[in-house]
């Protein structure tokens, strides 16, 4: 019999933050790009680029430089140490700068973080990891408009039942609906493209005033915070935003955002491919740990788990904006782990929505076949306007409604035997509407 295991006894992997809970960003380039290894390595192309501003300035010698750009290298610094000496002064910037210091040696250390306090260093980091996932997440947006493109070109006049409020209401076309999908994956992709233009890198100095950096020689610190911006391409603010978190903000809404577009074509998918309707299909669905018939729509039921939890991470997020003074207590430190969550699900959703869009299958056949399921009641609505000119809209509408509780099909009631009566006939402008939204590129 095998013993139980201790975990406090048991050797732990370098990085236990591997996603084993989270499949729908599990082994995305978001979980690698918002990993505490791509965080350590934001955090020091921060510094590194923070020395390598002030000597294009003449405030640092190239050798400074250049040392301390040789010396942040991530390979050398312990994530796991620095995570746990961060309690002692509340982040990982104030061990990460003693460990960078001294790998920096004696002669340049002293170029270091100079005139930085830690906030400018892990908000600048923070912008180059929203940059870094932010990039693969747009990729995958684009390829996922284009195969939405693609299905709505293809089903632009497949007449489907519209429903509303669950139940059927008058005929669409599956075109229109992949085109609302499209156009939601496209809103999503501008919102979020400029979001990552935007994002400023963040020097102020211990409270947003850049004194340090006059004091260490700098004429113009401001001139100092465009080449540091620079540096990382990131953009120049007009403020330190130590206490303005408008970029954070604009994170926040544009990855919740994201995270609702694609929630809606997820949900959309998940309730046309029960059973019972069964009118598409998950290219690859996923299988049952119990019922081996089943092919489950798992892409579509991840993508709609982060749907659901990006509003309350936003939330957090937003909440955070009121922050006191000229350096937060609290406000600030509450972003960080929401944020790198609402990055790591919006990654993941966009990973998945790419499979789920170039995979999804529509099946016509069964549309066509619900069209029918009421009898020709789908079209009640067209019905009312072709028989009010005769019958009066008061009698049309008892009409209808009497061969509507009768069941029966309504071809076959006499009054109807010379009215069209094909839902596929009645799909308004949907096909128009179609090669409308597909223009937009």
């Amino acid at each position: 019999m095998t013993p139980p295991v201790d975990p406090a006894a048991s050797p732990e992997p370098a990085d236990l933050d591997t996603g084993l809970l989270a499949p729908g960003w599990a082994g995305s380039p978001a979980a690698t790009a918002t990993s505490d290894t791509a965080y350590l390595r934001a955090l020091l192309d921060a510094e590194a680029a923070l020395t390598r501003a002030q000597w294009a300035l003449g405030l640092a010698p190239a050798e400074a430089a250049t040392a301390v750009s040789e010396a942040a290298d991530g390979h050398s610094f312990d994530v796991r140490s620095l995570a746990e000496r961060a309690r002692a002064g509340g982040n990982p910037v104030i061990p990460l700068v003693a460990d960078l210091t001294k790998a920096v040696g004696d002669a340049y250390g002293p170029y270091v973080h100079r005139g930085a306090t830690s906030q400018d260093i892990m908000d600048t980091a923070t912008m180059l990891v929203a940059v870094r996932t932010l990039d693969p997440v747009l990729g995958d947006l684009g390829r996922t408009e284009r195969a939405l493109a693609r299905l709505a070109a293809e089903h632009r006049d497949t007449a489907m039942p519209g429903r509303t409020l669950t139940q059927h209401a008058v005929p669409t076309t599956f075109g229109l609906k992949a085109a609302g999908w499209r156009a939601l994956v496209l809103d999503a992709r501008d919102r979020a493209a400029a979001v990552r233009d935007s994002l400023p890198a963040q020097l102020g100095g211990a409270a947003g005033t850049l004194a340090a950096f006059g004091a260490y020689g700098a004429s113009d610190p401001t001139a100092l915070v465009a080449a540091y911006a620079r540096e990382l391409g990131l953009r120049a603010p007009d403020l330190p935003w130590h206490t303005l978190r408008t970029p954070v903000a604009d994170l926040a809404g544009c990855l919740a955002f994201a995270a609702g577009a694609l929630g809606k074509f997820a949900v959309d998918v998940l309730t046309l491919s029960r059973t019972e309707i069964a009118e598409v299909v998950e290219g690859s669905g996923g299988g049952s740990s119990a019922m081996p018939h089943k092919s489950n729509p798992v892409r579509s039921t991840l993508i709609a788990s982060a749907a659901r939890r990006a509003p309350q991470l936003a939330a957090t997020l937003y909440g955070s904006l009121a922050a006191e003074d000229e350096r937060p207590a609290g406000a600030w430190h509450a972003e960080w782990e929401p944020l790198r969550e609402l990055l790591r699900l919006v990654g993941g959703a966009a990973r998945d929505a790419v499979e789920l869009a170039e995979g999804l299958r529509a099946r016509p056949e069964v549309m066509r076949e619900h069209l029918d399921l009421t009898h020709g009641l789908i079209v009640s609505e067209r019905l009312s306007a072709e028989l009010a000119p005769v019958l009066g809209r008061a009698r049309a509408k008892e009409l209808l409604t009497r061969l509507a509780s009768e069941g029966k099909p309504l071809a076959q009631a006499p009054e109807l035997a010379d009215v069209d009566l094909d839902p596929t006939h009645y799909t308004g402008s949907a096909g128009a509407l179609t090669d409308r939204a597909l223009e937009r590129r």
